[in-house]
């Protein structure tokens, strides 16, 4: 399992200080900010995200999904999955020993909720913790986020599939991925950014994060920038500066 190692930026906490977080150490501040030098909405970006957590939660929730598996769940920040659906059972799974040691805090009054130190790469073995043996039953509709993280890993539909064969019918996942299609300029700055951090990162495209989804049923309006996803509102300015692509899907009989 990952050790904590505050020399080595970890994606978690590079988010993190993007949201305006103080759970990070100095590497992870200096690689944000030479990350926000090749792209400058990546801050901004991290927001956007973050909205799209609370409009899917809410999404789920009005197609009767009442349980919530949070994959790469990262350092809580304002709106976790237990604040926008209270009372529901959640569990949250990060590779990051910081990230889980802070969601402990945060879940010590939450009894329905709880956080695991686990690689979402390793579906059988997050599904055998006993945190999701003990607030999670897989033989009703499960909502699984994935969220700004298969842009970290390599077998991603790989890992979907056996998350999918896990869960009953009428569960649905949620992803969104980072992506070069609008500044494809910008990818190999990105890439050799992330290779020094011990997690490269894998940009897809559009067709490549659908592909992500085969074998679901993907919900309108399928793979779209990540802030014209069922926004609240007209959505304002440049979509694609939102460097991420979403995209949620139901698994079906």
């Amino acid at each position: 399992m990952t050790e904590i190692d505050p020399e080595r930026p970890h994606p978690a906490r590079i988010y993190d200080y993007l949201l305006g977080g103080a759970c990070n150490f100095e590497p992870d501040r200096a690689f944000a900010e030479r990350f926000l030098t090749v792209m400058p909405n990546a801050a901004a970006a991290a927001r956007t995200n973050r909205a799209f957590l609370r409009r899917v939660v809410e999404y789920y929730l009005s197609q009767g999904v009442r349980q919530f598996l949070d994959l790469g769940s990262g350092i809580p920040s304002v709106g976790n999955v237990h604040e926008i659906a209270p009372g529901a059972p959640v569990v949250y799974v990060d590779n990051d020993p910081i990230a889980v040691a802070h969601s402990e805090i945060v879940l010590r009054e939450v009894p329905n909720a709880a956080a695991v130190l686990g690689d979402l790469r390793e579906p059988e073995a997050v599904l055998a913790t006993d945190a999701v043996s003990r607030l999670l039953d897989l033989d009703q509709p499960v909502g699984v986020l994935m969220l700004a993280v298969l842009h970290f890993v390599a077998d991603a539909g790989q890992a979907i599939d056996r998350y999918a064969a896990a869960v009953a019918p009428g569960s649905h996942f949620a992803i969104t991925h980072g992506t070069a299609d609008a500044q494809p300029e910008a990818e190999a700055d990105v890439l050799r950014l992330y290779a020094g951090t011990g997690s490269p990162a894998v940009p897809r495209n559009l067709a490549e994060v659908g592909g992500l989804c085969a074998g679901l049923t993907v919900i309108d309006p399928g793979v779209v920038w990540t802030p014209l996803w069922r926004p609240d509102a007209p959505a304002s300015g440049d979509p694609t500066m939102a460097m991420t692509y979403a995209v949620v899907a139901r698994k079906d009989l």
